[in-house]
């Protein structure tokens, strides 16, 4: 499967499933419900082909118009949503995903996520099971985790007898989680890296500056084409045209051996977002 637009075609990472992923996707946390209609319509007109949001996030409904009105046939767009966390447990999931595909307008749903593992709630398990009913009934093509740690990872894996296709994970220069990279690697889970950018904090990083001073590029573009090159599939997020452009003209150059080595090695195992291990928001536990 390709995903193909008049700025080009983004190349697509195949998923453990058979289907296939763009490796560059628009994403649209914080983004208002009133500015997500005109954010994601200028991601589309720019070539974007994979739309990544979530309840919590408040805008399925204008990204879903968005995706209807530009008008493409659906199978050109890849729609990714995520259960919230009050929402896990099976029946409840189910009723849940029912709600966003409402919101969203759609029929299918390329890929769903758990938000959170929330693990002290301990219904993460059933929350996966509900999502292979929805996928074996068609409605959701790919099912996958957001912020699972290895241990989390592995209880899915052992007592639901399927492995994740995605884990969409904080991941950035100054936490680039080559660990948990690892552990994806060796069971054929397609990492996905939200704020790809540390919310604008490493582009001010010396050895980044200097790359792009080097390359004829901005710190975001050479940032997002690190994280191609490293095989993440990557979303990030602008309200701003002339950025959402910007952060998608990555695939006419390419970051030698040398420039991401120096990238690597800017890691701090700095965290902006919550600690997976700990996180309880959206839960009475």
């Amino acid at each position: 499967m390709t995903f193909h637009s008049d700025s080009g075609t983004v190349p697509p990472i195949v998923l453990s499933d058979g289907n296939a992923i763009p490796a560059l996707g628009f994403g649209v946390f914080q983004v208002a419900d009133a500015e997500a209609f005109d954010a994601v319509t200028a991601a589309l007109q720019t070539g974007y082909r994979s739309i990544d949001t979530a309840a919590i996030y408040g805008n399925e409904v204008e990204v879903g118009r968005a995706i209807r009105e530009y008008e493409l046939p659906r199978e050109q767009v890849y729609l990714t949503t995520k259960l919230w966390n009050s929402e896990q447990g099976y029946d409840s999931t189910l009723r849940a995903f029912d709600a966003s595909m409402a919101r969203l307008g759609m029929d299918y749903l390329d890929l769903y996520l758990i938000h959170w593992p929330v693990a002290q709630a301990g219904r993460f398990v059933d929350t996966f099971r509900a999502f292979q009913t929805l996928k074996s009934e068609g409605r959701i093509r790919s099912i996958g985790v957001s912020n699972f740690n290895r241990d989390h990872l592995e209880r899915v894996i052992d007592e639901t007898g399927e492995t994740p296709a995605v884990n969409q994970i904080e991941l950035h220069p100054h936490l680039a989680q080559p660990e948990l990279r690892a552990f994806h690697a060796e069971h054929h889970i397609v990492t996905e890296a939200w704020s790809p950018l540390g919310r604008g904090a490493d582009l001010s990083d010396p050895a980044i500056v200097e790359i792009a001073e080097e390359t004829g590029r901005t710190p975001a573009q050479v940032i997002i084409r690190w994280h191609l090159q490293l095989g993440n599939v990557v979303i990030p997020k602008s309200v701003t045209p002339s950025r959402i452009r910007e952060n998608f003209d990555v695939f006419s150059f390419e970051l030698t051996p040398g420039q991401l080595a120096r990238i690597d090695g800017v890691d701090r195992g700095n965290r902006i977002g919550p600690d997976p291990a700990t996180l309880t928001a959206g839960l009475d536990v």
